[in-house]
C-alpha cells in the first residue's frame, strides 16, 4: 500500500513538473514572439505639400529613428504642392536607413509622385493614381521649360535610385517623352493601379495597412501612428503659403494705415502681431535666418528715416521697399546662408510674387475702402478721436478766407499736418511732400475743405 502511494505521488509530481515546464515554455514563446514584433511608425501626408508638411514629416521621421523603428509607412493622399518642400522630404527618404513604404490612398500627384518614387516600395489602394508631376504656377498653368528641366532631372534621379524606369518618371513631367506602349498620347503621364503594377511603379495593390506589411514580410508588428500636437499643427498652419500671404497683407496694410493716420494705434498693433506670427515659425524652424530678419528690420528703419527725418521720397524710401520685400520673400524659401540652390529660381520667384501681390492688394484695398473704414461706426468705436474745440485754438474758417495769409507749420507736414495763423490752428496739407515744424508758410489754395500751403523761403 505504501509502495503504491509512493508510485502515485511520483506520477503526480512528474505530471506537475511536465505541466509547469509546458507553461514556462509557452510563456517564453509568447515573450519571444512579443520581442520579435516589428515596430512600425505610420506618418501621414494627407494635405498639400508645403513648408509645414516638411516640418511635420521631419519631426515624425526623427521620432521613428529615435524609437528605432523597423519600418516607416508613409500614408499619402495629396495633389502635390511646393517643390522645395517635396525635395526635402524626398532627400530624407532616400538617405533613410529605415525602409520607407509608400501607401497611396487615392492620390499621389505632382510633388506626391516624387515623394512616392523615393520610397523603397510603393503600394496603392484600388482606384488610386500616381503621376502628373508637371511644375505649375498658382493658376495651374505649366511654368517655362527651365523649371520643368529641374523637375525632370529630379524625377529621373529618384527613379534611378530605386531601380525604376527613369524615362517613365520623366514622362510624368514632360508630355514630349515618348515611351512606346506607355506614353504615346502626347500627354503628361499618370498611372492607374494596374498601369503602375505593370510598369514597376507599384509593388502591390492593397486594401489596408495589414496587407501592405504582409507584402513586405511583416506579420507580427506594433503600429505607432505619429500624431502631431497642437503646437505642430499651429506652426504648420502658419507656414502654409496662403496663410503667410494673409499675414504679409495684414502686416503691410497695418503699417500703411498707421503711416497715413498716425496715432491710431490699432493698425500698428495688428502689423506687429502679423509680423510676429509670420517670422516666429520660420525662424524657430530654421527657415528664416538672422540676416533675413535683419534685412526686414533694416527696411523698417529706412522707412522710418524716410518718413520722420528725410523730406520727400528718395533713396532711403526705395531702399526700404527693397529690403522689406526681400526680407519677407526670402523667408518663404529654403536656403543655406546665401545659397538658394536647394530651392531653385522657381521658388524664389513665387515668394517674390506672393509679397508683391500682397503689396498691390494693400494699395487697392485702401484706395477703395480706406476712407469708408475711417468714417465707419466700427472705426469710431476702436479709436478715440480728439474734439477740435475753439477753446484749444482750433477754428472752422473757410479755406477761401485764408488764401494768401501767412503763418508757421505748427507740426511737421508729411504732407498733412497742422498750421498756425494768427494764433489759430488749422488742418492743412503741404504743396510739396514735406514741410518741417516751425517753417514759415503761406496758404496758396484749397482742395474742398483741405487747405494747401507752401513753405516760404527764409
Amino acid at each position: 500500500m505504501f509502495i503504491n502511494t509512493l508510485i502515485n505521488m511520483k506520477s503526480f509530481l512528474q505530471a506537475l513538473f511536465l505541466f509547469l515546464f509546458m507553461l514556462n515554455a509557452n510563456t517564453f514563446n509568447l515573450c519571444l514572439a512579443a520581442e520579435n514584433k516589428a515596430y512600425v511608425v505610420q506618418i501621414n501626408l494627407l494635405d498639400e505639400i508645403s513648408t509645414g508638411s516638411w516640418r511635420s514629416f521631419n519631426k515624425a521621421f526623427n521620432y521613428a529613428v529615435a524609437k528605432k523603428a523597423d519600418a516607416i509607412v508613409l500614408h499619402l493622399n495629396t495633389y502635390g504642392g511646393m517643390l522645395d518642400a517635396a525635395d526635402s522630404i524626398r532627400s530624407k527618404i532616400l538617405s533613410s536607413k529605415i525602409p520607407v513604404y509608400a501607401f497611396i490612398d487615392n492620390n499621389a500627384a505632382s510633388a506626391g509622385a516624387l515623394i512616392s518614387i523615393a520610397c523603397n516600395k510603393i503600394f496603392m489602394v484600388n482606384g488610386s493614381s500616381i503621376g502628373a508631376a508637371t511644375v505649375v504656377n498658382a493658376s495651374g498653368e505649366p511654368l517655362p521649360d527651365k523649371y520643368q528641366s529641374y523637375m525632370r532631372s529630379m524625377m529621373r534621379a529618384t527613379a534611378e535610385a530605386r531601380q525604376r524606369n527613369p524615362s517613365i518618371a520623366e514622362a510624368m513631367v514632360d508630355p514630349r517623352t515618348f515611351i512606346a506602349g506607355v506614353n504615346d498620347s502626347g500627354k503628361v503621364l499618370t498611372f492607374t493601379v494596374a498601369e503602375a503594377l505593370k510598369n514597376n511603379y507599384c509593388d502591390a495593390q492593397v486594401s489596408n495597412l495589414g496587407q501592405l506589411l504582409h507584402a513586405v514580410g511583416i506579420d507580427a508588428y506594433t503600429l505607432d501612428i505619429y500624431h502631431h500636437d497642437w503646437v505642430d499643427k499651429a506652426i504648420a498652419f502658419l507656414l502654409n503659403p496662403a496663410v503667410s500671404g494673409v499675414l504679409i497683407l495684414t502686416m503691410l496694410g497695418g503699417l500703411y494705415f498707421e503711416l497715413q493716420h498716425p496715432g491710431v494705434g490699432l493698425p500698428l498693433f495688428l502689423a506687429i502681431g502679423a509680423a510676429l506670427l509670420y517670422f516666429a515659425p520660420h525662424y524657430l524652424e530654421g527657415l528664416a535666418q538672422n540676416w533675413e530678419l535683419l534685412l526686414f528690420i533694416a527696411g523698417l528703419a529706412l522707412l522710418a528715416l524716410e518718413i520722420f527725418v528725410l523730406p520727400g521720397f528718395g533713396i532711403a524710401g526705395i531702399a526700404a521697399i527693397v529690403c522689406i520685400v526681400l526680407g519677407l520673400a526670402l523667408t518663404l524659401v529654403h536656403n543655406d546662408g546665401f545659397d538658394f540652390s536647394v530651392s531653385g529660381t522657381a521658388a524664389i520667384m513665387q515668394a517674390l510674387a506672393t509679397v508683391v501681390l500682397a503689396k498691390v492688394l494693400v494699395l487697392v484695398l485702401f484706395i477703395f475702402t480706406g476712407e469708408r473704414f475711417i468714417l465707419s461706426p466700427l472705426f469710431n468705436k476702436l479709436v478715440l478721436t480728439d474734439a477740435l474745440e475753439s477753446a484749444t485754438g482750433y477754428v472752422t474758417s473757410k479755406p477761401v478766407e485764408l488764401i494768401g495769409k501767412k503763418g508757421i507749420a505748427f507740426t511737421d507736414l508729411r504732407p498733412a499736418g497742422k498750421i498756425k495763423i494768427n494764433e489759430a490752428i488749422h488742418e492743412a496739407s503741404a504743396e510739396s511732400n514735406y514741410i518741417p515744424q516751425g517753417t514759415s508758410i503761406e496758404v496758396i489754395s484749397h482742395n474742398g475743405v483741405t487747405i494747401i500751403v507752401r513753405a516760404l523761403q527764409a
